[in-house]
């Protein structure tokens, strides 16, 4: 069974993203563990991209350094190799989902990145520069391997909705605000409108990112998404603390995933 399928069977789910290999990828495979022992529902592990045009200035320069660190695909690769090999059984099958760009999977080779991503059990890829029209050299090889690549609805894709969702697998990630990632403090989009837009085309779960950071925010999200997706505010928390993020990382996540339980 893919991981995917069980994120969203227990409640609203907690999705933080991580900058692998910042501050160093030793650091990463940690935070990893603390998270999934913390109680996240799916981490994304974002591979560093020289060209990162999502991302807002904290994640960019995360991942600016993280190259500089020499952290590659594989690099990254053989550190989840390593979260599947630990002794705790929530960090071994901990759902994890891949963000990265398009350059990066071409470079190497879909088939080779997707089933690399099989064996061990990645079960969703986010690729935030490939347009709608242009996923299914995605789309189809995920589907050969199992991995569900994962469709975003944003606040500028109302005459499109219908044709996205229709086919979208695994969740639906609704970016929660213009421009790039970022905290922000206040979300002005009407999310639920796109919520409720995105639900009468097809019952798939819906997880809100772009711009959360503190627990009321997470928990007015959760009133009506599915999930929670939080990057740059962990980011922040690990350019903060460095190799001792870990910790306060894991007690981010027991806030934030404390905050969406009332919704459960």
């Amino acid at each position: 069974m893919n991981r995917l399928e069980n994120v969203f069977k227990n409640g609203k789910a907690f999705i933080p993203f991580i900058a692998c290999g910042y501050p160093d990828i030793q650091t990463s495979e940690k935070l990893v563990a603390s998270m999934a022992e913390s109680g996240a529902d799916l981490i994304e592990l974002g591979i560093p991209f020289s060209d990162p045009t999502a991302e807002g200035e904290v994640i960019a320069h995360a991942s600016q350094v993280a190259l500089q660190n020499a952290t590659t695909t594989d690099s990254v690769f053989e550190m989840i190799t390593r979260v599947r090999k630990n002794e705790s059984e929530k960090v071994r099958n901990v759902a994890l989902a891949i963000m990265t760009y398009a350059n990066i999977v071409y470079a190497y080779g879909v088939c080779n990145f997707l089933r690399k991503a099989q064996e061990l059990g990645i079960c969703a890829l986010i690729l935030p520069d490939v347009p709608f029209e242009e996923k299914d050299e995605f789309a189809l090889e995920c589907q050969k391997f199992g991995v569900e690549l994962i469709a975003f609805i944003a606040p500028t894709s109302q005459k499109r909705i219908e044709q996205i969702v229709k086919e979208a697998r695994g969740f639906v990630y609704c970016v929660s605000s213009f421009g790039v990632t970022g905290v922000r403090e206040s979300i002005t989009t009407d999310i639920k409108k796109l919520i409720d837009s995105i639900k009468q085309v097809k019952d798939i779960p819906v997880a809100v990112g772009f711009g959360i950071q503190s627990s009321a925010q997470a928990q007015q999200i959760a009133s009506y998404a599915d999930g929670v997706i939080v990057g740059s505010a962990i980011v922040k928390l690990c350019v903060q603390y460095g190799a001792d993020s870990p910790q306060y990382v894991a007690q981010y996540v027991k806030d934030i995933k404390s905050a969406i339980t009332k919704y459960n």
